[in-house]
This record gives structure tokens, C-alpha cells and sequence, in this order.
């Protein structure tokens, strides 16, 4: 009880569930709406178009589900929590909207072969214009939300929303041009044409769900982090790298290795950490965890260490390296420690006298 109670203290949360909350109410009243449209028409486009909200409901009661799940904290059956939910939920509404266009091309290719005429067409375009502007409106809003949120279910909804916006639109445009031509298999032909671009978003949705389950790397994310260790970086820090990070719901979990003086004691190494961890877990506002595997320095890093007074050195100070997501992502192991910083001490001096020369010309 006082977990479920903690968790929609979270405000992300509790605009989360109003969010997807109002897609799914919304939507069923589009999709009776358009059923209505369609028993008005006997449009074969808009029975289509009425078919895909059907989806739109499915799809925005899963992701609510899905949010709600992934909200419950970690335990020990799921020490990571349970935020991976959403990418399962957004791989779901992209194989919905892929089967809804198989099903509308299905729907429309009669009315090309054998078209026939459409009754109350006029009245029908109105009650469909009015559901286009009230789902774009929704669509756009869940996208912008789910960006706040940092929840890919709410924007994988947004998105499949907007995919029933231009099935819509495709819709319209060809009833329009069927009242002013009557050439009537133009109901089924744009019906097919938007079949086409609503098949490519939700490949692209599908595709995105399956990177986040796979740990595909996040290159805005890691130079995000990156960035934030740069600036706060202190002399003490010698080095960094093997960064990794992947996201699950709202909640990022990273690791990478921290190179700190060889003297240094067990408790100030352990300080250090926990300064790092401090940094990198306010930034994201509580919602990220660091794991720093600490490793003892070596003599070879003696001219990218600015730590000072030093007892140990062996070479002076040339330079430090950047700390750039192309370099702090480098899985070093200790045998190639050696010649990786060799390599990246040229290649910091190399960067150094460049920008000298141009500070110069300039």
C-alpha cells in the first residue's frame, strides 16, 4: 500500500495516467463516432479509418497498463523495476498500426474494383473533420507529454493517435474529391495510400521498441552524461571510461570505470564515488543510477593527471584528456590500459596545438 501510495506521489506519474487516461476515453468516443460515419456513408475509407480506432482503444488501454506496471518499484523478483514494460507496450502499438494498415488496404480494394456510390457524404465529412482536429489535438499533446515524462508508451501512443490523424486526412481528401468528381474507387485508392505511410510509422515504432530492449546505445544520452562528468570534473578524477547507460521507463541506469590515485585510501575512494554518484543522481532529478567500478592509476597516466601534491608521479603533467562521449565510452581493459592512454595523450596534444593555431589565426 505505501509503495503504491509513494509512486503516484511522482508527478511524472500522475500526469502519465491522466494522460493515457484521456487518450483511451477519447478514443472510444472518436470510434463511435466514426462507425457512426460509416453507417451513414458506407464509406469503405472510413470503415477503415473506424477499424483503426478500434486499435487506438486496445492500444491506449495496453499502454495504460503498461504505465501503471512500470510505475511499481524494484524487488527482488525485479531488481531493475519494471519500466521495460513500456517498450514491450510501444512494439505493440507499432505491430497494431502495421496490422491496421494490412486491414485497410484490405477494406478499401473492393470500392477501387467495384465502386458504388456513397449516401450522405456531405454530412459524413463534417463528423469526420471535427474527430481529425479533436485526435490531432490529443496525438500532438500525448507525444509532448510522454517527452516531459520521459515515457516512451505515452509517445508511442501519441504517435499511433497521429497515425489515425492521417488516415483521417487521406480519408477526407478523397471523399472530397468523391462528392466534387463522384469518381467513387477514389475512396478506396486514398484509403490505400495512407495505408502506406501508417505502415512505415508504426515499422519505425517497432523498430524503436526493439533498440530499447536490446540496449542499444544512446548517443544523446551518453553525451549527456558525459558532458555532466566533464563539467564537474575534479583533478583527483584521473580518467574515465567504458561508459554505458540504457533506459528503462523513466529511469536510467549507468556504469562505467573511475581511475583515482593508487595511494589513495578505501574510505576517501568511496567519498569520491559517492560525490559522482550525487552529481550524476541529481541531474536526473532521482531517476538514475550509477554503478563506478574504481581502478587504481598507473604510471603511463601520470601526464593526464592533474592531481597535485602527488607522491607517486613519474612523469609531469602534458595535458588531460577530453571527456567526450567518444572517448569515455572506450571499454578498456587493464592489458590495454598502457597503450590507450599513450594514444590518447598524442591525440590530446594533438587537439591542444590545434586549437593554439587557430586562437592564433583568429
Amino acid at each position: 500500500m505505501n509503495e503504491t501510495r509513494d509512486s503516484l506521489a511522482n508527478p511524472y506519474l500522475k500526469q502519465r495516467i491522466i494522460a493515457i487516461t484521456l487518450s483511451f476515453v477519447v478514443g472510444i468516443l472518436l470510434m463511435v463516432a466514426k462507425f457512426y460515419v460509416y453507417w451513414l456513408t458506407q464509406s469503405s475509407a472510413i470503415l477503415s479509418d473506424a477499424l483503426e480506432s478500434i486499435i487506438n482503444v486496445v492500444a491506449s488501454a495496453f499502454a495504460l497498463g503498461s504505465i501503471l506496471f512500470a510505475a511499481r518499484p524494484p524487488d527482488p523478483t525485479h531488481p531493475y523495476g519494471h519500466g521495460k514494460i513500456e517498450f514491450f507496450s510501444a512494439g505493440f502499438e507499432g505491430a497494431l498500426i502495421v496490422f491496421a494498415a494490412f486491414g485497410i488496404v484490405r477494406a478499401a480494394w473492393p470500392q477501387i474494383l467495384h465502386p458504388h456510390p456513397l449516401p450522405h457524404l456531405e454530412d459524413g465529412l463534417w463528423i469526420l473533420l471535427v474527430a481529425s482536429a479533436v485526435n490531432f489535438i490529443l496525438g500532438f499533446g500525448l507525444i509532448r507529454t510522454g517527452k516531459h515524462t520521459h515515457s516512451l508508451a505515452l509517445q508511442a501512443d501519441g504517435k499511433h493517435v497521429l497515425t489515425d490523424v492521417y488516415t483521417s486526412a487521406g480519408v477526407l481528401v478523397g471523399l472530397v474529391l468523391v462528392h466534387q468528381t463522384g469518381w467513387y474507387w477514389l475512396d478506396g485508392a486514398i484509403a490505400c495510400m495512407v495505408a502506406i505511410n501508417i505502415l512505415i510509422i508504426g515499422t519505425r515504432l517497432m523498430h524503436e521498441s526493439f533498440k530499447g530492449l536490446m540496449h542499444t546505445s544512446d548517443p544523446v544520452l551518453l553525451e549527456e552524461i558525459s558532458n555532466l562528468i566533464a563539467k564537474h570534473r575534479r583533478d583527483i578524477w584521473i580518467d574515465i571510461h567504458h561508459l554505458r547507460a540504457w533506459r528503462a521507463g523513466d529511469r536510467i541506469y549507468m556504469d562505467f570505470h573511475l581511475i583515482l590515485p593508487r595511494d589513495l585510501t578505501l574510505e576517501r575512494a568511496h567519498h569520491e564515488v559517492e560525490d559522482l554518484q550525487a552529481i550524476l543522481r541529481d541531474y536526473f532529478k532521482g531517476r538514475a543510477e550509477a554503478l563506478i567500478h574504481i581502478e587504481p592509476c598507473i604510471a603511463l597516466e601520470c601526464p593526464i593527471c592533474g592531481y597535485d601534491p602527488c607522491n607517486l608521479r613519474k612523469h609531469p603533467v602534458s595535458h588531460q584528456t577530453l571527456w567526450n562521449r567518444e572517448a569515455v565510452t572506450v571499454p578498456l581493459e587493464d592489458a590495454q590500459r598502457p597503450n590507450d592512454v599513450a594514444s590518447r595523450v598524442q591525440m590530446g596534444s594533438s587537439q591542444e596545438k590545434k586549437e593554439d593555431t587557430e586562437a592564433e589565426n583568429s
